[in-house]
C-alpha cells in the first residue's frame, strides 16, 4: 500500500514539473483550455436549459431530463472543441511567423467558428446570437474610442433599449417565423399566454389549466 502511495506521489511530481517546463506551455494551454471550454459550456447550458425545458416544454420526466444533458453536453463539447481548436491555430501561427499579431487571432476564431459553429442548429443559434449583441456593442464602444464616430453627447442606451424593444415586438407580432424558437416562446408566455384565463387558478397561480373544465 505504501508503495502505491509513494508510485502516486512521484507521478505528481512528475506532473507537476511538467507544468512548469516552458517549451510544453502553449500545448498545455490547449488543453486547459479545452478543459474550460467544456466546464464553462455545461455552467452556461445546464441553468438555462433547466429553466427553459421545465417552462416551455411537454414530455416525462425522464425526457426533460433527456432534453437537458443533450443540450448541456452539445454546448460543452461544442465550446470545448473551438477553445482547443483557436488556441492550437493561434500558438501555431505564431510559432511559424515567430510572433503573435492581431490578424492571428481573427484568422484561428474565424477557422474554429466555420468547423465548430458552422452547424445550424438551437444551440449554435444562440451562441452566435449571444455573441452578435455584444459584438455590436463593443465596435461601437471602438468606433468613439477611434474617433470614428464622434462622442454622444447624451447616453445613446434609451434609444437603443426603444428601438430593440419596438422591432422585436414588432417582429413578434407580424413576423413570428423569423424569430428563434426560444425567444417565440418566452414572448408567446409573456404577450399571449397572459390574455388567456378560466378562473382564479390559471390566472394566479398557473399560466394554464390541465384538467379538461
Amino acid at each position: 500500500m505504501a508503495g502505491a502511495g509513494d508510485s502516486i506521489r512521484a507521478l505528481l511530481r512528475a506532473a507537476n514539473a511538467l507544468l512548469q517546463q516552458r517549451r510544453y506551455r502553449a500545448a498545455l494551454a490547449v488543453i486547459k483550455g479545452f478543459r474550460n471550454g467544456a466546464v464553462y459550456g455545461a455552467k452556461i447550458r445546464a441553468p438555462h436549459a433547466l429553466v427553459m425545458t421545465f417552462l416551455f416544454k411537454s414530455g416525462s420526466l425522464r425526457e426533460k431530463l433527456k432534453s437537458i444533458a443533450q443540450a448541456t453536453y452539445a454546448h460543452s463539447r461544442n465550446l470545448a472543441y473551438f477553445v482547443f481548436t483557436y488556441k492550437g491555430l493561434l500558438a501555431a501561427q505564431s510559432r511559424l511567423q515567430g510572433k503573435k499579431i492581431p490578424f492571428h487571432t481573427f484568422l484561428a476564431a474565424c477557422i474554429g467558428g466555420w468547423l465548430v459553429f458552422g452547424d445550424n442548429n438551437p444551440i449554435n443559434s444562440q451562441i452566435i446570437m449571444y455573441l452578435l449583441s455584444r459584438i455590436l456593442f463593443g465596435l461601437s464602444r471602438l468606433a468613439v474610442e477611434k474617433g470614428y464616430i464622434p462622442q454622444p453627447k447624451q447616453d445613446p442606451f434609451p434609444l437603443v433599449a426603444a428601438l430593440v424593444w419596438g422591432t422585436v415586438l414588432w417582429l413578434f407580432e407580424y413576423h413570428r417565423e423569423t424569430l428563434q424558437p426560444s425567444l417565440q416562446s418566452s414572448m408567446t408566455y409573456l404577450y399571449e399566454d397572459s390574455e388567456v384565463w378560466h378562473d382564479l387558478s390559471d390566472f394566479l397561480i398557473y399560466n394554464k389549466r390541465t384538467d379538461s373544465k
